[in-house]
């Protein structure tokens, strides 16, 4: 593409001047900065859009569920998934912090990631039952382990090609291209135009696959110049090394305390959707409205988020918590008191609408602060040890569902919405790191 071309799309996208356009990157990356922003949103909204398009709580359960795979194997997709993808982080951030240059980490990631998609489509195609779920799962696992190592070299590869006041809407556009895909595969599938058949999600895997090999070559194309390698060596005595680092810094411990409190955004749909299957009498709940309404919320969340967070990731992560609390309360207290008024109507997908709203301020604010609050010598260890210690909680997150098989859907929104709260009131003491130069 050529340079003025992406000058111009990048002026589009921060309406920075130039006398902004180096804050905490290397200098050699100044001009650099078009190109890299450019490259950084097409790579991720190519594999964000990936992530909608092979979604484990939506797309592979159908899957599996299609091909006949035990109902244990689909309780285990998203366990596997989020928890695979983030505790294997501290272990691997030792030796990636050894390399002085980390895109092509992030690019191996995505290739298997890629690889790992393109092999539950052929599974989908060529297995049934067990076999099917079993092989799956692996593959997802497989996955989850290139994520892993993607999650914590992308921050720090951001952190060194794009600059501090654009991290944010980076980010965030690449949320909102993606989302605008998914919304319109979710729309073809929901007015029928796609049959929803094995084969029709086969495909749609095995394009999923194509954009994460595709982001894969184009993250290589970045311009980054060689990180710090200090903190490498032995994974396991790195690991503990990185774990000092709670007690050492305050602001990465209430970061951490803050993120935990707010997986209740990422916790809560299932049990939306299940509390909408019980008031209607149906069992799947209104699951056509819920996608769509988590798509429309991406699509239109994602950029001002990214923008905000620019300026103020500690404001967005207030604002997310008091979001989120709002929308789970209200269904909280509708679950328990106006159960009548759900059933058959469309106001649950609507809370679920807003929750996916603060979801999306939770998710680009984290990722923003974490960069912004730390340089780019110890930005790969804070996100190993953030990632890691969130891995942990929501293996425990399974516990909500013995609670809502004694006490309810709606009990556990209330805990959810309360855990949102919390956060809101934590974050209060994170520093402005956006204001720090």
């Amino acid at each position: 593409m050529a340079i003025d071309t992406q000058k111009s799309i990048y002026q589009f996208l921060t309406g920075d001047d130039e006398g902004r356009v180096c804050r905490d990157i290397p200098e050699e990356a100044c001009d650099d900065q078009p190109g890299n922003l450019l490259k950084h949103v097409l790579s991720l909204g190519a594999t964000k859009t990936g992530d909608g398009l092979a979604n484990p709580k939506l797309v592979l359960s159908w899957l599996l569920g299609i091909l006949g795979a035990p109902a244990f194997l689909i309780g285990f997709l998203v366990p596997v998934r989020e928890a695979g993808a983030l505790l294997p982080q501290l272990f691997t951030a030792g030796y990636i912090r050894s390399l002085p240059l980390r895109k092509w980490v992030w690019a191996l990631g995505s290739l298997v990631q890629g690889l790992s998609v393109a092999g539950m489509a052929f599974a989908a195609l060529s297995l049934k039952g067990q076999a099917a779920g079993w092989t799956i799962v692996g593959l997802l696992a497989v996955f989850s382990l290139a994520r892993s190592i993607c999650s914590v070299s992308y921050k720090d590869v951001l952190g060194k090609t794009v600059s501090k006041s654009t991290r944010g809407t980076a980010t965030g556009t690449a949320g909102t291209i993606s989302a605008v895909l998914v919304l319109a595969f979710g729309a073809l599938l929901s007015l029928s135009i796609l049959e929803r058949s094995i084969a029709v999600v086969a495909t749609a895997l095995f394009v999923a696959a194509g954009l994460w090999i595709f982001a894969a070559g184009l993250f290589t194309t970045l311009k980054e110049v060689p990180g710090a390698t200090s903190g490498g060596g032995n994974a396991i005595k790195a690991a503990l090394s990185q774990l000092s680092l709670l007690r050492e810094d305050r602001q990465l411990f209430l970061f951490i305390v803050t993120r935990g409190f707010l997986i209740s955004t990422a916790l809560a749909p299932p049990y939306l959707i299940a509390l909408s299957g019980h008031t209607s009498g149906r069992d799947f709940g209104q699951l056509g409205p819920f996608v769509v309404a988590s798509a429309l919320a991406t699509a239109a969340s994602s950029f001002f988020w990214g923008r905000m967070s620019d300026k103020s990731s500690r404001k967005v992560l207030i604002l997310s918590g008091i979001v989120g609390a709002i929308s789970l309360a209200a269904a909280s207290l509708l679950g328990f008191f106006a159960r009548g008024l759900i059933a058959n109507t469309l106001v649950l997908p609507i809370l679920h609408f807003i929750l996916m709203i603060a979801y999306q301020g939770v998710r680009l604010g984290r990722s923003t602060h974490i960069v912004d609050m730390t340089d780019q010598d110890k930005r790969a260890s804070y996100t190993a040890v953030s990632n890691t210690m969130i891995g942990l909680l929501l293996i425990f997150g399974g516990a909500f569902g013995g609670v809502a098989y004694f006490a309810g859907e709606s009990a556990v929104l209330g805990i959810f919405a309360v855990m949102a709260v919390m956060a809101s009131l934590v974050a209060r003491s994170l520093r402005e790191v956006q204001a720090e130069e």
